[in-house]
């Protein structure tokens, strides 16, 4: 660990001029000042205050004292596009002590609970994108008349056509030291997925922060928007960001997830299996904070007005590689996956509650239900009630009122912070519902 003196040298030896600290607000937007690199020192130690009032979700008044943010200097990343500017994630503190209304010093509450029952939390985000233009009026395009195939999942040329945007994110993500193994032409249409190494949880959230930002950078390079609108069209997959979590021990790093001895054959250990039924247990509110905006539900359906089943979870239920499921087991084991996080998601609120959930599996020793290996698409409402799987939440507002009626969220995220997520997703459904669509015009202006 560098010391403040140490990290200044540091950025000073590689022509840093310049600072910025980064923390979230409710939706998992950066906020933050920049100071030049001469002043670092009080940058460090929390100088920069801010006007909680002027963000959303940060619970202040316009009476109140000012938030301060203070960097975490061991998670500096040096902007790859220019490297005059180091970027810091940072928490927010109010009267020298953290802020409890902000969803990473949330994150690092939890994680410390996991860490008094002996355990580290292990996370990797399935990071995906659509790279889009907008015409003059605003309405999203497919930007490469090419990719217009209904099933483009994998289509190489489609990937080769988007080439250099692609090189710039994968050579900066290699830079940055996140070993990306893997990066495609995702499902739908100008769709695309990076897929780098897991890290500890707090790591892996700023990283897929400073991934939707440097995304948008280098699509607007090539005159693009690179959007994590998690469903930007109404006829294609939406965007996932898929959470693969494990639990490993703190004293010896070793997953504690992983059994090779399962006799489910699964590949899991029991403490897994736990973590699993925590995350059923309080799937509908959870689902709030992994699918949190309107749009979210769009996606969430078996087939809406695509050609083919759109691969997004519906029902609390999980299984092994059958992706009808929320939750999913890969193969290999060691690991358990959920699959309604989407790439909109605010990732330090939704490891929060996927954490806590799944501590509290372990705390109360329970088991999951029966694992669920068939299309669950293809079954009747009388055949999911049989087998005892419910449905997730259908819209927006119906996952708020799962949030709001379940007193775990309360608990794990404290009273404000809670009241802040609803006050703000029900004012975004209320305003929803108060705007007239195109889709209301075309059918109803000339009907009656």
């Amino acid at each position: 660990m560098k010391t403040v003196e140490e990290t200044q040298a540091y950025l000073r030896e590689r022509g840093v001029k310049y600072c910025l600290t980064a923390y979230v607000d409710l939706h998992g937007v950066p906020k933050g000042k920049v100071v030049p690199i001469d002043h670092f020192k009080d940058f460090a130690s929390g100088s920069e205050l801010y006007t909680g009032y002027a963000l959303d979700g940060l619970g202040q008044k316009p009476n109140d004292d000012e938030i301060a943010s203070v960097p975490d200097l061991e998670r500096l990343m040096i902007l790859p596009w220019n490297h005059e500017v180091a970027w810091f994630p940072a928490d927010n503190t109010f009267q020298g002590k953290p802020y409890e209304v902000n969803t990473r010093v949330a994150l690092k509450k939890v994680l410390a609970e996991a860490g008094e029952m002996g355990f580290g939390f292990n996370l990797g985000i399935e990071a995906e994108v659509f790279v889009v233009k907008e015409d003059e009026q605003g309405h999203l395009q497919i930007p490469n008349r090419d990719d217009d195939i209904v099933k483009s999942c994998y289509d190489v040329k489609r990937f080769m056509d988007r080439y250099s945007w692609l090189d710039k994110m994968a050579s900066a993500i290699q830079g940055l030291g996140w070993d990306l193994y893997s990066f495609d032409h995702e499902d739908a249409n100008s769709q695309f997925e990076f897929d780098f190494k897991y890290s500890d949880a707090l790591t892996t959230c700023d990283r897929f922060i400073f991934f939707r930002y440097m995304a948008k950078h280098y699509a607007a390079e090539e005159g693009l928007l690179a959007t994590f609108m998690p469903k930007p069209f109404a006829d294609k997959t939406g965007s996932g960001a898929h959470f693969n979590m494990s639990l490993f021990d703190k004293s010896t790093g070793e997953n504690v997830f992983r059994d090779g001895d399962d006799p489910r054959g699964k590949g899991l250990s029991k403490l897994g299996y736990q973590f699993i039924a925590g995350i059923l247990r309080h799937g509908p509110a959870l689902c709030a904070a992994f699918a949190p905006t309107v749009n979210s539900y769009k996606r969430l359906v078996r087939q809406g007005r695509m050609a083919y089943y759109s691969w997004a979870p519906v029902f609390n239920s999980w299984g092994t590689n059958n992706r009808t499921n929320a939750i999913r087991v890969p193969m290999a084991g060691g690991r358990v996956e959920s699959r309604n996080a989407d790439s909109a998601c605010n990732p330090y609120l939704a490891a929060t509650l996927a954490l806590a959930a799944g501590l509290e599996g372990i705390r109360e020793n329970i088991d999951p239900v029966p694992a669920q290996e068939g299309n669950l698409y293809s079954l009747t409402p009388e055949q999911l009630a049989e087998r005892g799987i419910c449905e997730l939440p259908r819209n927006l507002h119906e996952a708020t009122e799962a949030f709001a009626a379940d007193p775990f969220v309360e608990k794990v995220l404290g009273t404000e912070l809670r009241n802040e997520f609803l006050t703000y997703k029900n004012e975004e459904w209320r305003q929803y519902h108060q705007t007239v669509s195109q889709w209301e015009v075309q059918h109803y202006a000339r009907l009656y």
